[in-house]
């Protein structure tokens, strides 16, 4: 016999920005009913549970619509943490401790490193401390963007790599003016350390599912029942599969496979495709393919229309970035995707960037299928004549990660970026305004090494570092991020939930509390919407439902 089971109290449905129930039915992990506690019960009839939530609020259960599984649970369960204020020599400190912890020969792997401190790191000088800090390890440090590494020499030695080796297609092994190698690698030069240091592990496949139940855990803990995972490689499908056989797998996951190689060594393209089609469970969706248009700003690699800040004396004053892709290869690859039937995820994070891929999408929408559903991730900038694109192309704008607001990879990428694009990051209410799905994401662990979407959630509206926080307003007082782009809280909520969903295409299976949805949502220890704005980020889930079994 079927359970049914009533739930009431202050629930916030998420199906529009001031839609507020009393009471809600679940039966067979879905909700069939909400209203009146009195309509509702009516509604059932039938004998019934009835469980009254009658501290905090009840939400629709978070999505985070962009992070990495394996990177953040891995950097959790396994490795080296380091806080991106971390400065030099605090780095050395922290690895000549952690190399006490580890077997001769055992990799030192952890992060993640700032954007503000990784140039003052790129240095054979550096490398020299380094090398005196690791006690004879071989050492790989990733920076707070994931496109960048800063290795040791004995590290640069296990990856084969001399002064004289060529630069990798799409990365750098980076040298200084003498042409000595600094230990600092960009891009798809990262992949071969990441390769190498993977070999190294005396078992991965135990490795990987320690790290995705770390992930799993916490994630859940936080309130989140949806995420999308950026960049699924073979080894993390494989490592979900064990999970879910194991009864264990308690969020749906949907998965993005890169279309081109990667940071991450691996197979990619149309045989991860085919692989990762395998894969698809009840929990595991391999929906998208992901594309990775540009890189980031710090390495001067994400593409731009107006040049950088010149850096230094041998910057070329119009240097904008390039594109990785042309946009005839990039429509292409687009239409083979939804031949294939997936969609499309693209990382760009410069203005131009993002035309790039608004273009393609241009061109695509043309076709008789019209294109496969897109995503445009981080799109921290956007020239004004394109935000109405997004809605106009029925492109979803990713946000993420959610630094928006002061913090150390802001304060790194405005180094690096024009102050007139500066002065326009993430125009949440412009895009808005334009009716575009803008869907809020963490990115885990780039940005931040400790994941809290109650803290994106609030500075989407305050556009400040919380207090208290590992950003903390002490370091940043009162200053802002471009707070003309301020949104409500709703607003907020609803990229972290109903858009969300709308853009990985499962609107119609979760994101609000209304009929015909799984049930998916988490109760709250206090009411967000009527308290202070700015305690947002110490909100606590005291419990979380995933198609109506309770955690």
């Amino acid at each position: 016999m079927t359970q049914t089971t009533v739930y009431t109290g202050k629930i916030w449905t998420g199906v529009a920005d001031d839609d507020w129930v009393e009471a809600f039915a679940v039966a067979d992990g879905c909700i069939i009913a909400t209203g009146a506690l009195h309509e509702v019960e009516d509604q059932v009839g039938t004998p019934h549970e009835t469980i009254i939530i009658d501290k905090g609020i009840v939400t629709p259960g978070l999505i985070d619509g962009h992070l990495h599984l394996s990177l953040g649970g891995t950097q959790l369960a396994h490795e080296l943490a380091l806080d991106p204020t971390d400065d030099a020599e605090t780095i050395l400190a922290k690895v000549r401790e952690w190399t006490s912890r580890l077997k001769p020969g055992e990799w030192v792997i952890g992060g993640i490193i700032g954007s503000g401190v990784l140039p003052m790191l790129n240095n054979v000088e550096f490398l020299e401390k380094l090398d005196e800090a690791s006690h004879g390890h071989p050492v790989l440090l990733r920076d707070d963007t994931m496109h960048n590494r800063q290795v040791n020499t004995t590290a640069l030695e296990a990856m084969g790599i001399t002064a004289d080796s060529s630069d990798p297609e799409g990365g750098t092994y980076v040298r200084d003016d003498q042409g000595r190698l600094t230990g600092a690698l960009w891009e798809l030069a990262c992949a071969v350390a990441e390769g190498v240091a993977a070999g190294s592990h005396v078992d991965p496949q135990e490795r990987q599912v320690k790290a995705l139940q770390t992930a799993l855990e916490h994630l859940s803990a936080l309130g989140i029942t949806t995420v999308q995972d950026a960049a699924t490689m073979l080894p993390h499908f494989e490592g979900l599969a064990a999970l879910e056989e194991a009864g264990e797998l308690d969020m749906r996951v949907i998965a993005s496979m890169p279309i081109r190689p990667f940071i991450e060594d691996g197979t990619v393209g149309e045989e991860l495709f085919a692989a990762g089609m395998e894969f698809e469970s009840e929990h595991v969706k391999p929906r998208f393919a992901k594309f990775v248009l540009d890189g980031v700003p710090t390495t001067h690699t994400t593409a731009l229309l107006n040049p950088y800040k010149c850096n230094h004396s041998s910057h070329d004053p119009n240097f904008r970035g390039e594109l990785y892709w042309t946009l005839d290869d990039l429509v292409a690859a687009l239409r083979r995707c939804a031949e294939l039937g997936l969609n499309a995820k693209l990382h760009a994070t410069g203005d131009a960037s993002v035309r790039q891929a608004l273009d393609a999408a241009e061109i695509v929408r043309q076709d008789a299928g019209g294109g496969p559903a897109m995503q445009i991730a981080h799109m921290s900038f956007i020239s004004e004549q394109d935000l109405p694109r997004f809605a106009e192309l029925s492109v979803a704008a990713d946000a993420c990660p959610f630094m928006w607001f002061p913090s150390p990879l802001t304060e790194g990428v405005g180094a690096f970026v024009a102050d007139e694009t500066m002065a326009n990051i993430w125009p949440f209410k412009d895009l808005l305004a334009s009716g575009a799905v803008v869907a809020g994401g963490s990115d885990w662990p780039v940005g931040l090494p400790v994941l809290n979407p109650w803290l994106g959630i609030e500075g989407m509206v305050t556009r400040q570092a919380a207090a208290d926080s590992a950003n903390s307003s002490d370091s940043y007082g009162d200053r802002t991020v471009n707070i003309n782009q301020a949104i409500t809280l709703p607003q907020a909520m609803a990229a972290f939930t109903r858009e969300s969903a709308k853009a990985l295409g499962i609107a119609e299976e979760t994101g609000t509390i209304e009929p015909g949805k799984s049930a998916d949502f988490i109760a709250l220890d206090r009411n967000i919407f009527t308290g202070d704005i700015k305690d947002v980020h110490n909100t606590q889930v005291t419990r979380r439902w995933v198609a109506g079994q309770g955690s």
